[in-house]
Order: C-alpha cells, then structure tokens, then sequence
C-alpha cells in the first residue's frame, strides 16, 4: 500500500507484523541500523502539509499501518496490509533485542517515565539492557546540535535499538538524522508506548481496540488535544479513498 504526495511515494512496506519482526531481527544481530514509522491518519495529514516531515518519512526504512483506517484503505485499494500498532510494538522488540544481546535506549518523554517504563520492560523481558535513557527538554529541536548530541550518546552507549516517545513529526526527523549519524542504531518511533509502560498515559481496554474505536477513547480523555487532530483527519478521508480506489484500478 503506497500514498502519494505530489511526486513523492510512502509505502507501507512491512505488511504485517510477522514480516516486520523477522527484518528487525535480521537488522539488529548485523547491526545494520533502521529507522521503523508507524503510518497513520493523523501522519498522512501531517506529509500533506509539512515537507520536512515527508523528507524524514522518505529515509524511513521500514514502515507499518498503525490504525485501522490505513488498513481499510488498503483493502479498498486491493494491497492489503495488517494493523500493527507501534504501542504494541515495544514489548515484543524489548524481546528481539534481549534474544540477539542488543542493549536498547530510551529516548523521549519525561525523566520519570522513562525511569517506569524501564522497570517495566526488565520487569518484563529477562536479559534486556538499558544502555540508556534520554529525555530532552521542552522546546527540543530534532534537526538542530542538540539532536546531535543526543544521538552521539546513543551511539556511544552501545545501544542497537533505541524507541522514540516523542510524537509525529519530531521522533521521525530525529530517526532520519540518525541514520546518519548513528547508522548502527536501529531506531524504533513508538510514541506514547513507553507512557502506556511507565503508566503515564492509560491505553484504551482491549475490547475498545478490538471495535476499532480506540479514537474515540483517546479523544473522549482528552477532547481539547484531540477534537481538531480528528476534524482534520476526517477531512482528508475522502480523498485518500479517492486514492484508494484509482489505486486499486490502476491509476
């Protein structure tokens, strides 16, 4: 499943989560850094109006459908591709990494929530190492020195994954400069995944997930934030189905 942006592609490229597991765990035991997104509505309104965020989806390697509606445009474009939420993916890359010997760094957040979600993830996953754990300030710059320096950091930990927690666009400009700068590292945008862990954020119960209505759970607990961030989301859907369907004619 691609989306277009004028003449710039995105494709979802990990098309379930069994394909992505075996590529991250081939990736982190040669070492061969990567930077993982996880598409969703909320990022196709964010590639149409910011060209630094589509620069920085371009380098990302390996991209997966985090939420339902990127799943059903999928199917509706005849490229079928499964739900594979980035919050659900830490734990299970915890493990990849523990398995392989790979120290992880946490990088995003509060100070005390990546304290929690680290007891949390040894608690968790026998073996795993913390390499480190890195909470930038307010205001942080993902393409400025200061992004920099914290990727330096990270390298020199000896981290082989590092999780991200800080929220479209900025986790993935700071894993696009990665890349780069610290090509070794894989580096995994999971956003409020480790707040789910540390208990600073409370995710939306199973069943609610299971109905796909995990949105209006998390727009119910903070209407504010959220109200316009899903006015706009829904107001891109008719033309991604639009899209959807040209695709699936081949157009």
């Amino acid at each position: 499943m691609q989306f277009r942006f004028g003449s710039m592609s995105i494709r979802v490229n990990m098309p379930d989560r069994a394909t992505l597991m075996a590529e991250v765990g081939r990736r982190l035991a040669s070492r061969q850094g990567f930077a993982l997104a996880t598409i969703n509505l909320d990022h196709l309104v964010k590639l149409h109006r910011d060209p630094a965020f589509r620069t920085a989806y371009a380098t990302q390697d390996l991209v997966v459908a985090d939420g339902n509606p990127i799943v059903w445009l999928s199917r509706l474009a005849r490229r079928p591709v499964s739900l594979v939420p980035g919050s659900d993916l830490v734990l299970p890359l915890a493990r990849l990494a523990a398995d392989g010997d790979t120290p992880v760094a946490l990088l995003g957040s509060t100070p005390d929530a990546l304290d929690a979600a680290a007891r949390h993830l040894i608690a968790a996953v026998p073996g795993l190492r913390i390499a480190c754990r890195l909470s930038p300030p307010m205001g942080f710059d993902p393409a400025g020195p200061q992004a920099d320096a914290l990727l330096a950091q990270v390298a020199a930990s000896g981290a082989g994954l590092c999780f991200l927690a800080l929220g479209a666009p900025r986790q993935e400009i700071l894993a696009a400069r990665g890349r780069s700068l610290a090509p070794g590292v894989g580096f995994a945008s999971v956003g409020a995944g480790l707040d789910f862990l540390a208990g600073q954020q409370v995710r939306a119960p199973a069943w609610v997930r299971a109905i796909a209505m995990e949105w209006a759970w998390r727009m119910l607990s903070s209407p504010r934030r959220l109200v316009p961030r899903y006015a706009a989301c829904a107001a891109i859907l008719p033309g991604e189905v639009a899209r959807a369907l040209a695709l699936r004619h081949g157009n």
